[in-house]
């Protein structure tokens, strides 16, 4: 195990290969870039506005765009618990944004997923050789990413992804509470 910055994760979405494949465990997040403003800003009754939030989503579908479109795929499995947290339905149209883009994203109600082995933090699997996971504090603040490449790991996260997948909606067909 290795711990890695957020800019050598970074690096990752811009050199791997074929796949990155996002498992997301959690129901709420407080993550950077602005989300955590929109999301307080959201919640306190701020309309939603598909221009603004097309505009701050621009340069990450630009990036999926491009991977997608040459011939990279992304996939992210969100587990949710239901009806969703606020996070996964202000999250909602967000998703569907980043599926327009070109990211394979699916919903999998966690009630369906109680005998799966699953990771203890959300990872993303780069080319089925690397593994990275984020690791959440109390205030849903990211504090550590580990990175991993043995084969035990990367086969474990495999597995677990792929089982949640299978179980997963499509963003276009998954209907939030």
């Amino acid at each position: 195990m290795e711990l890695i910055s957020a800019e050598t994760r970074d690096e990752l979405f811009d050199t791997f290969e074929f796949e990155a494949l996002h498992l997301e465990l959690r129901d709420h997040y407080a993550t950077g870039g602005g989300e955590a403003d929109k999301f307080a800003a959201w919640k306190a009754g701020k309309p939603w506005d598909e221009a603004e939030y097309r505009e701050w989503m621009r340069p990450w579908c630009d990036k999926l765009r491009a991977a997608t479109s040459s011939g990279r795929v992304y996939r992210d499995a969100k587990l949710v618990s239901e009806p969703l947290s606020d996070y996964h339905r202000w999250g909602y149209p967000l998703a569907g944004m980043l599926f327009e883009a070109g990211q394979q994203v699916r919903f999998v109600p966690r009630r369906l997923v109680s005998t799966i082995a699953l990771p203890g933090n959300d990872c993303w699997v780069f080319d089925r050789k690397t593994v990275v996971f984020n690791v959440f504090n109390g205030a849903d603040d990211v504090v550590e990413r580990q990175r991993y490449t043995e084969p035990e790991v990367v086969g474990f996260c495999l597995a677990a992804f792929e089982a949640v997948w299978e179980l997963g909606i499509p963003q276009p067909e998954y209907k939030p509470g």
